[in-house]
């Protein structure tokens, strides 16, 4: 007999649902319970449930002590199917409204999928239609992953103004099974790192402006990312399926960086991952987001920048759960170079854990991660809380 806050009565009873228990008995509590005083939770189970109105712990003593009744005692899970499908003949503007009405847009206008664009789209690929590519959940163990076939992750890419070219990447970020939009009351961010030959193939930015709205690759494979999320893999539902209490803007076209290959000095990302230089890979990552280094006071530069140092105190201000991720222009990369730290993993090393230093900040080397991008206009970084989760061969989606 589960005992849940106030915030989350409608998740409740829909995941209770789902797992084939509609009648499931659920004490409701007022929200929040956290950061109150014991005799504060004393009045509040002395209170009453807010959602049947009945005095709380009578009503828990009746629900562990009283025999499920007839209505109880039914069962049977529900099994959604996972959406959108292609269109059929109507207005432009009646379909915009009807996947906007259904919650399958991010609520911008989508490019409509017709059988002709989505056909389109498979033929970036050479896998069958019908192949299950993977499955997703807004939080695995707390809701029953959905599984989708290519043909479907097709049609979200048309939604979003993919290009058939861009599809290998899509595939590989579905396959992943990393939803871009997760259940956590943390409003958390996901980010995308893309390396590889395919970044040029497909016009990828990497140079000025690597981060911002300034490639038609990188801004709709993002958002497909969030597509899918949304329509295949059950996320994104507010009080259903996603508690962000305050959301996040990045998880409309996601955190999307493609590492330069050019002007990187230290071998690229994705080899530290076990793949080859020449391979096509993308690395997926959860946390808290990032924003500007130079903006924490832990992070000033100066005229003389030590930006090994300013990496550790910005580091420092972080909270271990998610490690530290950095992005930097390479004109940051190659100072550090200059400084010492021509070996990549020898920064990694005093990051984790510099000389002298009694015990490391987070638990281990792996939790931090560097990144290189940008058009080296300024010694500029992203900082913050991102822990790295898989990667995933783009090649195999070819």
């Amino acid at each position: 007999m589960p005992i849940v806050t106030s915030s989350f009565i409608t998740l409740a009873k829909t995941n209770a649902a789902s797992h084939g228990m509609p009648t499931q008995r659920v004490t409701f509590v007022p929200h929040p319970v956290w950061g109150k005083s014991a005799e504060q939770l004393h009045e509040v189970i002395r209170g009453n449930d807010p959602d049947s109105g009945k005095p709380i712990m009578p009503q828990i003593v009746a629900a562990l002590t009283t025999p499920l009744n007839a209505e109880e005692q039914k069962t049977g899970t529900v099994t959604p199917s996972t959406g959108p499908a292609e269109i059929g003949p109507d207005t432009a503007e009646n379909l915009q409204q009807y996947y906007q009405d259904s919650g399958m847009t991010d609520y911008l206008p989508i490019v409509l999928p017709t059988a002709e664009k989505v056909a389109a789209m498979l033929k970036g690929t050479s896998h069958k239609p019908d192949e299950i590519v993977g499955k997703m959940s807004p939080a695995m163990g707390a809701y029953e992953p959905w599984s989708y076939t290519v043909r479907q992750v097709a049609v979200n890419a048309v939604m979003a103004g993919a290009r058939p070219e861009y599809f290998p990447v899509i595939l590989a970020l579905a396959a992943s099974g990393a939803t871009s939009i997760s259940s956590s009351t943390n409003s958390f961010a996901r980010m995308a790192v893309i390396n590889g030959p395919i970044a040029d193939e497909i016009k990828m930015n990497y140079g000025i402006g690597a981060m911002g709205p300034f490639s038609h690759a990188n801004t709709t494979i993002g958002r497909a990312w969030t597509l899918l999320s949304k329509n295949l893999g059950n996320s994104g539902i507010p009080g259903v399926t996603y508690m962000g209490t305050l959301g996040n803007p990045t998880t409309l076209m996601n955190i999307v960086i493609v590492e330069n290959p050019k002007d990187n000095p230290w071998p690229a990302y994705h080899t530290e991952k076990g793949f080859k230089a020449e391979d096509s890979v993308v690395s997926l990552f959860m946390g808290y987001g990032i924003v500007s280094g130079q903006g924490m006071t832990a992070g000033a530069t100066s005229n003389d920048p030590h930006f090994d140092t300013e990496l550790k105190n910005v580091f420092a201000t972080l909270g271990p759960m998610f490690g530290g991720f950095v992005v930097m222009d390479p004109t940051v990369a190659k100072n550090l170079v200059d400084h010492g730290y021509a070996d990549k993993q020898k920064l990694l090393d005093f990051l984790f854990q510099a000389p002298g230093e009694e015990r490391p900040h987070f638990r281990n080397k792996t939790d931090i991660s560097i990144v290189v991008t940008g058009g080296q206009t300024n010694l500029y970084y992203h900082a913050g809380g991102m822990r790295y989760g898989n990667s995933v061969s783009i090649d195999a989606w070819r």
